[in-house]
Order: C-alpha cells, then sequence, then structure tokens
C-alpha cells in the first residue's frame, strides 16, 4: 500500500466567498440537486474551503462546503430545515472554453476572483482528474482526506467524463472502470452510502459494488463522507429504462422482476449477518406506527384529493398497531431505505446490483440509519412497478400485478421469506409509501398526482392489497 500524500494548502481568504456569493445565491437555486427549491436564499456562510489548484495560472481549483441559509418551510416536513450544507468543485478560469459553457456559474466582479469565470469543476476532465489522482495517492489536501481500500488498485489515467442524469448528486465515471458519486448535500455522521457497501463487501456479498476508495473530512470534531469511488458497471441498463423499454414493447418483464427479487433478498440477508438487527415489540411499534399517522393526516391537509380516503388509509396503520398488541414482533435490520427500479442496475451478463444506499436524503441521517423490518424496501419497490406500468401509454393490462408477484416469488426463492405472507405490515409501508407520494407529486409533478392516487384507492378499498 503506498504512503498517503499530504500536500501543502494555501487557506483559502475571507473574502472568497463574498466574491462569489452573488453568483452562487442566484445558481445553487437551479440545480437539480438543490434540496430547496421554493425558498428564498437569505444568505451563505463559509464552512470549510480548500484550494486544490491557485488560480493564478490558468485553471483554479477550490473545494467548498458552504452552508444556504433559508427560511422554515411553510409546511413541517416539506422540505429541509434551513442551513443545509452543500459540497462545490469550483473551477476557476480567465475565460471559459466554449466546451465548458454549460458548466457556467458566472463571471466575478468583485473581491479576490474578480475578472475570472467560475464554473462547475466536474464538467472540466482535468479538475475530475486531480479527484481520482488523489484518491489513488490517498493524499491529504487541507482538511480532506482521500482514502481507499488497502487490496484496492486504481489505475492512473483513466479518462474522465461527468454523469448529467442526476437529481439529488453527482457522478465522474472515469474509462469504464469506476465511478465517483459526491454527495451534494452533506451531514454530519457516518453515511449509509458507504457504511452499507463496505459491510456488504466485507460480507462477500457481489450485489453491490464494493467501495474501491472515498473522501471525508472531520469539521468540529464529527465527520463528513463526502464522496465514494466504487466500479462501474460497464453496459449495465438503470431498472427503470429498463422496465419501461420493455412496457413500450409490450414485454414480459416478470422474470427481471424475480431476479431483482431474488438479488433484493440476497442483500438483506448479507445486511442481517454484517450488523446487529432487533426486535420490535409494541414498544418499538407504537412510534413507527403514530409516525405514519402523521405523515398521513399532514399529507391529507396538503392534498385535498386524498382526505377522502384519510379514515380507511389509517386503518392499514392500526393494523398494525392491533398485531403487536396481541404480541406480534417483527425483526428489524439495516435496509437500503430508498429502494425502486432507478436504484437497480442490470449488467450485460443479466446480473442485477443495488446501488445508493444514502437512503431518502430529506431525512435525517439518523432516521436513515435506523434498523427496520425489510418489508419496507419490498414495498418501495412493488410501488415502482406500478409507477412504471402507469409511465407508457397505452398501458399494458396486468403488467404490473405480474411484476409484483414476480418479484415477491423471486425475494422468496432466495430466503427472504414471501413478503405477501405478511400482508398487514406491507399495506401498511405501501400505504405510507404512496401517502409520500400524493404529496410529492401535487407540490413538484401534478401531472403525475394520478399514478400514486390510483394506488391509494386501491389500499383505502381493499385491506388485503
Amino acid at each position: 500500500m503506498s504512503e498517503a500524500v499530504t500536500r501543502p494548502v494555501r487557506t483559502a481568504g475571507p473574502g472568497l466567498l463574498a466574491s462569489l456569493e452573488p453568483l452562487l445565491r442566484e445558481w445553487l437555486p437551479r440545480q437539480r440537486w438543490f434540496a430547496g427549491k421554493g425558498r428564498p436564499v437569505t444568505g451563505l456562510s463559509l464552512v470549510a474551503a480548500t484550494e486544490l489548484m491557485p488560480p493564478g495560472g490558468r485553471l483554479g481549483l477550490y473545494h467548498l462546503l458552504v452552508r444556504v441559509h433559508q427560511p422554515l418551510a411553510p409546511v413541517q416536513g416539506a422540505a429541509p430545515a434551513p442551513g443545509d450544507c452543500y459540497q462545490l468543485l469550483i473551477g476557476v478560469r480567465e475565460a471559459l472554453p466554449p466546451r465548458l459553457a454549460p458548466a457556467l456559474i458566472g463571471h466575478v466582479t468583485q473581491g479576490p476572483l474578480a475578472g475570472h469565470t467560475v464554473y462547475e469543476a466536474l464538467y472540466d476532465p482535468r479538475p475530475a482528474d486531480l479527484l481520482l489522482e488523489a484518491l489513488r495517492t490517498q493524499a491529504r489536501i487541507g482538511g480532506l482526506r482521500f482514502e481507499r481500500e488497502p487490496a484496492q488498485e486504481i489505475r492512473p489515467g483513466l479518462v474522465a467524463r461527468a454523469v448529467t442524469a442526476e437529481q439529488s448528486n453527482s457522478s465522474v465515471v472515469y474509462g469504464d472502470t469506476f465511478i465517483l458519486k459526491l454527495l451534494r448535500r452533506i451531514v454530519p455522521g457516518v453515511n449509509p452510502d458507504l457504511e452499507l457497501p463496505l459491510a456488504l463487501a466485507r460480507e462477500g456479498c457481489r450485489r453491490v459494488p464494493a467501495p474501491t476508495a472515498w473522501l471525508r473530512a472531520e469539521l468540529g470534531g464529527e465527520p463528513y463522507v463526502l464522496g465514494v469511488l466504487q466500479p462501474f458497471v460497464q453496459g449495465a441498463a438503470d431498472g427503470w429504462e429498463l422496465a419501461l423499454r420493455e412496457l413500450a414493447k409490450g414485454e414480459d418483464f416478470g422474470a427481471e422482476a424475480r431476479a431483482l427479487g431474488r438479488a433484493t433478498a440476497e442483500v438483506h440477508t448479507a445486511l442481517a449477518r454484517a450488523l446487529p438487527t432487533v426486535t420490535l415489540g409494541p414498544a418499538q411499534l407504537q412510534p413507527l406506527v403514530d409516525a405514519m399517522v402523521v405523515r398521513l393526516d399532514a399529507a391529507a391537509q396538503a392534498v385535498p384529493a386524498l382526505r377522502p380516503y384519510a379514515p380507511s388509509l389509517r386503518t392499514a396503520f392500526e393494523a398494525v398497531a392491533q398485531l403487536g398488541a396481541e404480541g406480534r414482533t417483527w425483526t428489524a435490520q439495516r435496509v437500503h431505505g430508498d429502494l425502486h427500479l432507478g436504484q437497480c442496475l442490470r449488467s450485460p451478463a443479466g446480473q442485477w446490483t443495488l446501488i445508493d444506499f444514502e437512503g431518502e436524503p430529506a431525512k435525517p441521517l439518523a432516521e436513515r440509519r435506523m434498523p427496520q423490518p425489510t418489508l419496507r424496501d419490498v414495498a418501495g419497490m412493488l410501488r415502482s412497478f406500478d409507477y412504471a406500468a402507469h409511465s407508457v401509454q397505452p398501458g399494458v393490462p396486468g403488467w404490473a400485478e405480474t411484476c409484483r408477484a414476480a418479484y415477491c416469488s423471486g425475494y422468496a426463492e432466495a430466503g427472504g421469506g414471501d413478503p405477501r405472507h405478511d400482508p398487514v405490515l406491507l399495506r401498511a409501508y405501501e400505504t405510507d409509501k404512496a401517502v409520500y407520494e400524493v404529496v410529492y407529486e401535487a407540490r413538484h409533478r401534478p401531472d403525475w398526482l394520478p399514478v400514486p392516487m390510483s394506488a391509494i384507492r386501491r389500499l383505502a378499498s381493499n385491506p388485503s392489497t
């Protein structure tokens, strides 16, 4: 293993943020990964700044952690709390070449960077190369720590290209060998997007790409995970896109859904071996049920279309509490936390892998790391099949039902137990997920609201589904 390389770094001057702030106030809310859309930016504060390349040459490069201040959302839980911290990689040039025009942040008119152009540096191969080289050499640059698994090797000279089709984070692919995921909205603590894949790799689970290297920092005595480098699954098809292609052709997706169910069960089984599990009795179930009821009540208040169904939907949660009161228990463990077709990749050889173990980014980190019944992940995937079925017109009758049944069968075949044998808890998790979807679509994509509302009507009218 090579020794870590410590590079001297010049601390960014206090005027740096003042130089950038007018541009960042306009640029940040336009980014797909910015979580505070719909609320004005009232101020920025610099959490940390590391100069990766001095701006005196043709290219300067800054790694910034910036806290964005916004007023509270009008509805509790509708958006992240003010003060979200974002990771930025800012390139500095005198003029931006045409190939980098889409990355433009703006032209600086004040402060130490006045007269320069700043831009999103991930689109520029040279800064992206610097990140990979730092991971390869296990560099320490200012407060940044670039680390890798001792047995993993990173070949230099891989060509970098930014991935554009993302939302909550940003990624760079190196050749066809690695993909670096940089977290955008960061929080202190152990991030499950690194924690769980590392645990699965050490357990020998091949259904999740094993982390090769990662980027972290420590601020105020708290650890921050900033990015994770993993093997790139060359030629892999995104599960969502694959499902839509098969739907558009009228092709059956049952075999793939079954294989995906087996993959999910294998991951759950490995996580249960690698990390502690807990038993949920009445005392633990009641807070879970109460939280579901609170989310339902808030959703019904926000979306009038949901109100007529709320009493029937509430029975899904009450049924879980009743079983708990009668002595029923469930096992809880670490799970994916945000499982859907878009979080799954199918290799050209037909192997399914699961990715993005960050959980729902809007939820607190402590909640994302809590043990939960595996049916939460199952419910997320079942809802994803429903979404896919409603995304293609004309629809294919029975497509979602076939996929749901095949997925549950595959899950049972891999030793996970048939989810359909636990209909009460499964219905509760599906209901909770559909309620979340109703609020999301009403706020962001009103044209999609009929998709979760269709599930709401089904779940409210038939307690066994």
